[in-house]
């Protein structure tokens, strides 16, 4: 409610900048022809993937993993590092932080296991394993579309060495700071013989009770994973993706289908946010911020740029920081250090990404204590050597 809320005193104060002639007529329909496209993706893939859920894909999952996991809490860990990283890869950042952080936590709890590094692996990974695709943030679709239309291909290559950098950062210190916890041993457990509420647990994802659905939602999503990265506009394979699981669920389990399965928060935020920022770009902020950022493309100058991005997401958001400075990324290497500031900077500040509150707020429902001092803390540490490795990553795989 809090978000919707301020939607819309974003989207009120967007509508008087194009009353006003701050934000010019054809400015706003440019505006509109770029976004339209983003916001119904995120709208499709919220669908999927809450469908997906509720059909046990995640549960199903996670069962297994812990089985993997063979009694040792460093392999599930690790098991669970890789489910996370891929979620986030192919399935965006906010659906590892809402879907899997439950699952996540459920199967630390059944296992014996502290719950604190595993949450901590997911929300950071959430943030920092974002960097590797167009889909796998929103900020990676605007800066696709300000790179020309960069396939998912060529996107991949520009992005795969800070991408690596930046999910092994956060796993070291993980590694490092809680190695008792990770070297703990849980019972093993046949998969067969793991109970629904054993991988899931109180605020998860609900049991698997459809073979139909589950297997229906895992083919779904087989399908759509390789769609997403084949070039075609990503609008048009997520959209059908939610199409076919609706009528399969309307079919089967037709009251899961809820309006409030749309995620009308997120959509009437980010809407208002792109007219303000917009509103703010035409003023002429970019030019004020290039005196942080700089113009260069030199190492140090993409640090710089880097290190803009990343403050700006933990003072403000990462979505009005990449904004901001998007005019300042005016070559792929630019675009490129952006990105690894506004993805994998924002682990300080609660509010730097919205897939850290979502992440926090179903801690919260799990009754999973993590204070925002202690979280603050550790950031300050991770942020900056996941910025700095990633940065560097990239100037050395520059050709």
């Amino acid at each position: 409610m809090r978000l919707a809320i301020i939607g819309a005193v974003l989207l009120a104060a967007g509508a008087v900048a194009v009353a006003v002639g701050a934000l010019p007529w054809a400015d706003l329909v440019a505006l509109v022809d770029r976004v339209a496209p983003i916001l119904l993706f995120v709208l499709a893939m919220t669908v999927v993937t809450e469908l997906a859920s509720e059909a046990g894909v995640f549960l199903w999952t996670a069962r297994r993993l812990r089985h993997w996991g063979r009694g040792r809490s460093v392999v599930l860990w690790l098991l669970l590092a890789v489910f996370a990283t891929l979620s986030t890869i192919f399935l965006s950042l906010d659906t590892t932080a809402v879907l899997l952080t439950p699952v996540v936590v459920s199967v630390t709890r059944q296992a014996g296991l502290p719950a604190l590094p595993f949450a901590l692996t997911t929300v950071w990974l959430a943030n920092t394993a974002s960097l590797l695709l167009p889909i796998s943030n929103l900020t990676n679709l605007l800066a696709q579309h300000s790179l020309g239309g960069i396939s998912p291909a060529g996107f991949a290559a520009l992005m795969w060495a800070p991408s690596l950098a930046a999910v092994v950062v956060p796993l070291v210190f993980i590694g490092i700071v809680f190695r008792r916890d990770l070297r703990k041993r849980y019972a093993r457990i046949p998969v067969r013989r793991i109970r629904p509420d054993q991988a899931g647990g109180a605020g998860s994802v609900p049991a698997a009770t459809d073979r139909v659905l589950l297997g229906a939602s895992a083919l779904v999503l087989a399908l759509l994973l390789p769609a997403l990265v084949s070039g075609v506009p990503v609008w048009i394979p997520a959209l059908a993706a939610a199409a076919v699981l609706t009528a399969v669920f309307a079919r089967r389990r037709p009251q899961v289908l809820k309006i409030s399965m749309i995620p009308w928060s997120l959509l009437l935020f980010a809407s208002g946010l792109f007219l303000v920022m917009e509103t703010i770009r035409q003023l002429g902020a970019p030019v004020v911020l290039s005196q942080l950022a700089g113009q260069g493309q030199g190492t140090a100058d993409l640090l710089r740029l880097a290190a803009t991005g990343a403050a700006g997401s933990n003072l403000l958001n990462n979505l009005p920081a990449y904004l901001l400075a998007e005019p300042l990324a005016d070559s792929p290497q630019r675009m490129a250090a952006l990105l690894i500031g506004v993805n994998a900077g924002p682990l300080i500040t609660p509010w730097a990404s919205l897939a850290t509150l979502l992440w926090h707020e179903r801690l919260v429902r799990m009754r999973v204590l993590i204070t925002w001092k202690g979280y603050a803390v550790f950031g300050l540490i991770v942020a900056p050597l996941t910025v700095l490795a990633a940065v560097l990553a990239l100037a050395a795989a520059r050709p």
